[in-house]
């Protein structure tokens, strides 16, 4: 008879005679399962409660009028960042300055502005006619009809785009003052201007810091168009209030709106991801993953070596 030997697997032995024991986390799993159950309970309620008025909500969606609401929100959008961000440049450059009138004009714009409510602005704005019926604008021969010439557009742009400026300036110099002064001392000392040393060297550098917080305004921007409904600006809640002023559909015309803006906002999150990315090019040499670069690595099972992060 031959004798039947059996190789075992040699069993690792502890390092320095301490046995090493996966920790664990139970509240982890507690947090997980309790927002599981929460999160399940309140889609429940929402997908299964009829006072939402789900087939509404679809039917309104492509509407035409909430079309136009969208587009007018867009434009205001659009339009009231690139004035907050111009007019954002010029005041933080004036905050800089060493002129003190230069530098005590810009605070008391910025005070002013952040100090009352973009609603009071607004308000401001489209009752400017009360306080200056004519509008010279100090020129000779210049008179506008303040109640022709101020309407709820102008109105509507001016109380953002002005409101949006004062915040800008801060993010900008706080950008500006991000970048090491002695670029710009070695810039002065070669010979460059400081226009040209603010345009070429600090503002460029500055973007890194300046991106995220001027996406994330932009963002809020979107949301704060809704403001100017109170001056019957045809943006995209008014558009819905339009609406459920004759069919009394109130909720799901505001879940219409909301659906929308969530989209809207969503783009511009995705926009505002890549924008950074590009611009942290210079601070990080590995950036991380997209992820959309992390999907494809994922469903990539036919190359084992791209699941390991290795190279071929």
């Amino acid at each position: 008879m031959t004798a039947v030997t059996t190789q075992t697997k040699p069993v690792a032995q502890p390092v320095d005679g301490y046995t090493i024991v996966k920790a664990k986390h139970p509240g982890r799993w507690l947090a997980a399962a309790v927002i599981f159950v929460v999160g399940g309970l309140l889609l429940n309620s929402i997908f299964t409660n009829p006072n939402f008025g789900w087939d509404v909500v679809a039917m309104y969606l492509r509407d035409i009028s909430i079309g136009n609401g969208i587009l007018v929100t867009l434009g205001l959008t659009v339009i009231s960042m690139a004035i907050g961000i111009v007019l954002g440049v010029v005041l933080a450059v004036m905050r800089l300055s060493v002129n003190p009138v230069v530098r005590g004009a810009a605070f008391a714009y910025v005070h002013f502005f952040r100090g009352t409510p973009v609603l009071v602005q607004l308000l401001f704005w489209f009752n400017l006619a009360a306080l200056y019926p004519v509008i010279t604008l100090g020129i000779p021969g210049v008179q506008l009809d303040a109640n022709q010439f101020i309407t709820p557009m102008t109105a509507a742009i001016l109380g953002l785009g002005l409101n949006q400026g004062a915040y800008m300036s801060e993010i900008v110099r706080a950008g500006i003052l991000s970048v090491d002064h002695g670029q710009t001392e070695a810039a002065g000392a070669l010979g460059i201007t400081k226009l040209q040393t603010m345009r070429r060297i600090v503002l460029p550098q500055a973007m890194r810091v300046i991106i995220p917080p001027t996406g994330n305004e932009t963002i809020g921007m979107l949301k704060t168009t809704a403001l100017v409904s109170v001056i019957s600006v045809p943006e995209l809640l008014y558009s819905a209030q339009i609406i459920y002023a004759r069919t009394f559909e109130t909720i799901p015309l505001l879940m219409v709106a909301s659906l929308w803006y969530l989209l809207i906002t969503s783009v511009l999150t995705i926009g505002q991801y890549y924008l950074e990315r590009r611009f942290a090019r210079g601070n990080q040499r590995n950036l991380p993953p997209t992820p959309w670069q992390q999907l494809k690595r994922f469903f990539a099972t036919h190359d084992a070596l791209s699941l390991k992060g290795g190279k071929k």
